[in-house]
């Protein structure tokens, strides 16, 4: 039997406790539906654990990083509060394969910010409008069971271009918002060994977590940000003798050395 996709689902659970009109969307908060929709599409091959920003080391321990593979990130209204030393922690383990997938407003939080080197900031506009995501890389395992051409939000935050990050290294959805805006809405990135999937969608004053593309697409993001491949050495060494020199007789043409 293969071992389960280890994810941990990071949400600063600040919003779910001030505000009622988003405990009554989200009740266990928005890392419980997410973690939610993680099993819901991989069943047995995931083992999923939730933290927030008011745990100790808002539960990112090193102990905790070393046990996950995939880790998804909430956050809108903390972002300064979370602390430089779990930021760096948590970027180290991206650049040693740990997958990392960014939710909506966690554009602007500290380990995103980090990785990408830029402001990653946006234009926005709360007014509830619809939202047509367009799949424009309809190969991509990330969209993987999606049942169209594209899907839709009939009420969500609009976030419009220019978008401060890097080009990514994939484009996989463009949204259209009914005041004319697009946005490059799914994005990925590879940092070290770390694949990052950054997703639009997601504003805590509307149920967006509840929806079922949604809940697929994160889903098969957090597959597709497993880590592969071999081991990582990404550290910087000094090696003063040869690892593994090449066997046999080592030929010197001495003509190349004969003064012309």
């Amino acid at each position: 039997m293969s071992t389960p996709l280890r994810v941990t689902v990071w949400n600063e659970y600040v919003h779910e406790r001030t505000s009622d009109a988003v405990a009554k969307i989200y009740p266990q908060g928005i890392h419980s539906a997410v973690a939610d929709a993680i099993r819901q599409h991989l069943g047995s091959g995931v083992s999923v654990r939730t933290a927030t920003l008011d745990e100790p080391d808002h539960g990112l321990t090193e102990e905790v990083l070393a046990a996950t593979d995939v880790l998804t990130w909430w956050g809108h209204a903390a972002h300064e509060r979370v602390e430089d030393a779990v930021v760096e922690r948590v970027q180290r383990r991206v650049w040693a394969g740990m997958g990392l997938v960014v939710l909506h407003s966690a554009h602007n939080s500290k380990i995103f910010r980090r990785l990408m080197g830029t402001s990653c900031m946006l234009r926005w506009r709360e007014a509830g409008e619809r939202e047509r995501l367009w799949i424009v890389d309809p190969s991509h395992p990330i969209v993987a069971g999606l049942e169209d051409e594209c899907f839709e939000l009939e009420h969500t935050e609009m976030y419009g271009e220019f978008f401060d990050i890097p080009p990514p290294d994939e484009i996989v959805f463009i949204s259209w918002f009914e005041g004319g805006e697009v946005f490059r809405s799914g994005c990925t990135f590879r940092r070290g060994k770390g694949k990052i999937f950054y997703f639009r969608p997601g504003h805590e004053t509307f149920p967006i977590y509840h929806d079922a593309n949604v809940r697929r697409v994160i889903a098969n993001g957090v597959a597709w940000a497993a880590p592969t491949g071999c081991r990582y050495f990404g550290e910087g060494r000094n090696i003063p003798e040869p690892l593994s020199p090449i066997a046999g007789e080592h030929v010197v043409d001495e003509s190349l050395h004969r003064a012309k």
